[in-house]
């Protein structure tokens, strides 16, 4: 159930940070070009309302929420940890190996 949760997580995070640079590149994108044509950037940042850090619409939530099922469903081997799911006997030996550092000085 925690490794859902974590899952779940890892996968919402990836989403954010997907469509937070989508929005991102195309501001950068869009200044680049602004900028190789002769225009001032503060007149186009004026203009059009592109950059949505806050995501306060409900289609950037639908957005995130979207990409995060896809990732849950397609992109599962991003959600994994590197060297599997951790075990009692991995804390075990964890445990051992920090214990006798301490102990001998």
């Amino acid at each position: 159930m925690q490794n859902q949760m974590r899952e779940r997580q890892t996968a919402m995070q990836i989403a954010w940070t997907r469509e937070f640079l989508k929005y991102f590149g195309t501001f950068f994108g869009l200044a680049a070009v602004g900028l190789t044509a002769g225009y001032e950037i503060c007149f186009l940042t004026e203009n059009i309302n592109i950059l949505h850090l806050y995501f306060n619409d409900d289609a950037s939530s639908c957005c995130i929420i979207m990409g995060t099922e896809n990732i849950l469903d397609t992109q599962s081997t991003l959600l994994e940890l590197p060297k599997g799911p951790l075990t009692y006997e991995d804390l075990e030996k964890i445990r051992r190996s920090q214990s006798k550092f301490f102990i001998q000085k």
